[in-house]
């Protein structure tokens, strides 16, 4: 390995580097280069109802002219259209609402503008940008969690472009709209950046604040225009529409120039027998074993005495991102890489600092991770050190997907499919800002999705990206919502039509609960404090994390990882120091933790059980039965491995003694009769096998057809559940009430589970590996498996399932 160089290479020599590390042609780990081709950009004149210091403040920062389609939405918008820009990264969407957000400021003195963002970094980038213009009396502010109470009481008074997030909407100024009355009064945009963002659980929250901000601004007389900005997304008029409430023009022709971009698909190489993990060896099971699920952890058992089968496996994803960030750096690349977790991401930052400091002393100062739970000091620090040159390398979290811009970075390597089209080209884009030529690479996970996809490039390229999917309907996000609105002001018959069809029905619900209290003049809160409402669905406040010796804040973690990353005994990392848990409280919310280098790894194990409530839709294709519905998901965490760093060796089994968890969500799952089961050439010893392994890959591909994460979702299988008494496969929502990718699912179910068949069917391994059918999740230590038997299963299910319409099954 060389020193530092003193220019950065272009792509394609990059990618050559790195493809040398491997002794031959053969051994690439190079399976797809798909080059995107640069473009001009064309210009539009300034419109002319742009305000002359506007204007003039934008042609200071080297903006002469707008591009097409910043022009166009801000037209739209300056007009008073509900408008979406939904364009690529880096396409210039700021402009298109800062021109009329700004021009407006300057033409009213009175007026005001309010900006949601789904991060801190990204309202603090927003920030800095216009703070850069030096405009007059604009006085743009950040309002989050981390401004100080005399500074928010400013803000009340004097701010005039605040920028802020749905947390702070909902927590804050709503509920205490009385006292943002002059602004809500005078308010004339909303502003919702990156609104792709908003899918799920969350986006259907989001969705009602954005209705209950449009109710309190209409009793203030203001009916403000939403400007919102978009990744290139799937029907971003319609998610738009569905996001605000109101109907939304969108503009999608992108006219900004794009530097020529080289994305490569990079596939891990296969670890030598004698480096591979060791997967323990379990005793067969009986032909109706405990019930088995892909998110369970069930297996509480000491494992290591027994003895192993060693599984093909590839190269760990993170050390071989590790890796290339080492080799980008060293080679005077400035690279950014993605991680799925935040563990992740501190612990490719530390492999890579350790490597750069064998080559180059000290060089390892010049990599950092970023990720969600640092304080707010710590991460201004790392924004700027990385926008100054400091930094050289980032590991970081999404949490720098959306929009911040970070100029002057020639790379991007994703380390595991991001879950949707929209984040992957969200994070490639994050590289080549100034138009200059870009690197991207994905790097796969051993894992079904990932594997099938960097064979698959077509997958990837040249398809439409995903639409986002909420669902404001929801009624486990619906009846809080109106519990929040009916504290801000009492609900009458005519707000029921901004929350949609479900709300009158939802409403005497809350009244027959006793939450709401009906009068002549409308439905009211009938506690004395405000409804307690988490948007993101993390069940509460975080837990902080607290070092016992110092009594030194690290962090905070969100309650639902809580008890998976936090209990007795857990491994925590922090900015590259390692720390174990000495005790979780959750009462308190804190976790107190010690400094400690162990040489193991922990890693928690959970049982969990499904329920059927009811079924809304089912496809009856004689053996096989296609449902969708309503069930009851419980789930503990019940014990943790260790395992040693290095070999994955687990070194032992330890009870923990958490609370047990109830989720009630929506589920789709298919059943097949044993008789179609052994005419297919299944054994029933193998049905909890075969069953198992069809899941843990219809899980994995999952989010190819739902815009979702495999950690937003949880399956079961089992040979004989009680409530279909039949084998049985269920995927679920890992959200209350749903988040709308089960019903996805359900609609595709013919595609997903084609390509889940294909890719069992087409992996290389023998008997199942991480590629195919092993799930990282899985709580039965990935046994049993049968990887055969999983492709019959998907052959009986898919030979019955084409063409067969779906029932909504009879009132009871």
């Amino acid at each position: 390995m060389q020193g530092v160089t003193s220019t950065a290479f272009g792509p394609a020599e990059l990618l050559h580097r790195l493809r040398a590390r491997v002794s031959s042609e053969a051994d690439s780990p190079i399976t797809h280069v798909e080059r995107v081709p640069s473009r001009p950009g064309r210009v539009a004149p300034w419109p002319d109802w742009t305000g002359p210091s506007v204007r003039d403040a934008f042609t200071a920062q080297g903006i002469t002219a707008p591009w097409e389609h910043q022009a166009a939405a801000a037209t739209l918008a300056w007009e008073g259209t509900h408008v979406v820009l939904a364009t690529g990264t880096a396409s210039g969407k700021s402009l298109a609402y800062q021109l009329p957000a700004l021009s407006t400021l300057a033409a009213d003195p009175k007026a005001t503008v309010l900006y949601l963002s789904p991060t801190k970094a990204l309202a603090a980038d927003q920030l800095r940008a216009i703070v850069r213009l030096g405009l007059d009396d604009v006085r743009p502010a950040t309002l989050d969690g981390d401004t100080a109470r005399e500074e928010r009481e400013w803000i009340r008074q004097h701010g005039r472009f605040v920028l802020t997030n749905p947390d702070m909407l909902h927590h804050s100024l709503l509920p205490g709209h009385a006292r943002w009355g002059v602004f809500l009064r005078r308010l004339r945009y909303v502003v919702v950046d990156e609104c792709h963002a908003y899918r799920g659980v969350f986006g259907s929250h989001v969705a009602h604040v954005l209705r209950r901000l449009r109710r309190v601004a209409a009793r203030y007389g203001a009916t403000p225009t939403f400007v919102l900005a978009s990744a290139t997304s799937g029907d971003p008029a319609g998610s738009a529409s569905r996001l605000t409430g109101v109907s939304v023009t969108a503009v999608t022709a992108d006219a900004s120039p794009r530097g020529a971009t080289t994305f490569a698909l990079w596939e891990p190489p296969l670890l030598p027998p004698e480096l591979a993990d060791p997967l323990p060896a379990l005793p067969q099971a009986a032909s109706s074993p405990p019930t088995s699920a892909a998110s369970d952890f069930s297996d509480s058992s000491d494992l290591s005495g027994q003895d192993a089968e060693v599984i093909q496996v590839r190269r760990s994803a993170l050390r071989e991102t590790a890796d290339l960030l080492t080799d980008a750096i060293v080679n005077g690349t400035r690279t950014l890489a993605f991680i799925r977790s935040r563990r992740g991401a501190e612990v490719v930052a530390a492999m890579a600092r350790r490597s750069l400091d064998e080559a180059v002393p000290g060089l390892g100062d010049r990599v950092a991770a970023y990720r969600g739970g640092y304080l707010r000091e710590d991460r201004r620090e790392i924004e700027r050190a990385l926008l100054s040159g400091e930094l050289l390398g980032l590991a970081s979290t999404n949490a720098l997907e959306l929009g911040v811009d970070l100029a002057g970075l020639d790379a991007v390597l994703i380390c595991g499919y991001p879950g949707t089209r929209a984040s992957l080209w969200q994070q490639a884009g994050r590289a080549g800002r100034a138009g200059n030529e870009a690197l991207a690479v994905l790097v796969a996970r051993d894992d079904p999705l990932d594997t099938y996809l960097v064979h698959h490039p077509e997958a990837l390229f040249g398809r439409e990206v995903e639409a986002t999917v909420l669902d404001p309907g929801n009624p486990y996000v619906l009846g809080p919502q109106l519990c929040c609105a009916a504290f801000e002001a009492p609900i009458t018959r005519d707000d029921l039509e901004l929350f949609g069809p479900a709300a009158p029905r939802l409403v005497e619900q809350l009244v027959a609960e006793g939450v709401l209290r009906r009068r002549p003049s409308g439905w009211y809160w009938t506690h004395r404090g405000r409804p307690d409402v988490d948007l993101r669905g993390t069940g509460g406040s975080p837990v902080a994390v607290v070092e016992s010796a110092t009594g030194r804040l690290l962090g905070t973690v969100d309650p639902a990882s809580s008890h998976a990353m936090l209990h007795d005994g857990a491994v925590y990392l922090h900015q590259g120091v390692t720390y174990v848990v000495d005790e979780l409280d959750l009462s308190d919310g804190v976790a107190l933790v010690r400094q400690e280098e162990p040489d193991w790894t922990t890693h928690a194990r959970d049982v969990t059980d499904v329920s059927v409530v009811g079924v809304r839709s089912y496809v009856d294709a004689g053996p096989v039965g296609l449902f969708l519905g309503d069930v009851d998901v419980s789930s503990q965490v019940v014990s943790y491995q260790r395992r040693r760093l290095g070999s994955g060796e687990v070194i032992d089994t330890r009870p923990l003694d958490l609370p047990v968890r109830e989720l009630r969500t929506v589920a789709v799952w298919f059943t097949v009769s044993p008789e179609a089961l052994i005419a297919a050439g299944v054994r029933p010893t193998d049905f909890p096998g075969a069953l198992h392994a069809a899941e843990h890959a219809g899980i994995g591909l999952f989010p190819l057809i739902a815009t979702c994460d495999r950690w937003d979702i949880g399956g079961l299988s089992t040979a004989n559940h009680a409530d279909t008494e039949a084998p049985t496969v269920f995927v679920y929502d890992g959200h209350p009430g749903g988040a709308g990718f089960s019903e996805r699912a359900y609609a595709t179910a013919a595609e997903w589970l084609r390509a889940t068949r294909e890719a069992i069917a087409s992996c290389v391994c023998e008997s199942g590996c991480p590629s195919c059918v092993q799930s990282p999740k899985c709580g039965n230590g990935n046994h049993p498996l049968n990887k055969p038997d999983a492709v019959k299963v998907l052959d009986t299910v898919l030979a019955a399932l084409p063409s067969i319409p779906a029932q909504t099954p009879p009132p009871e």
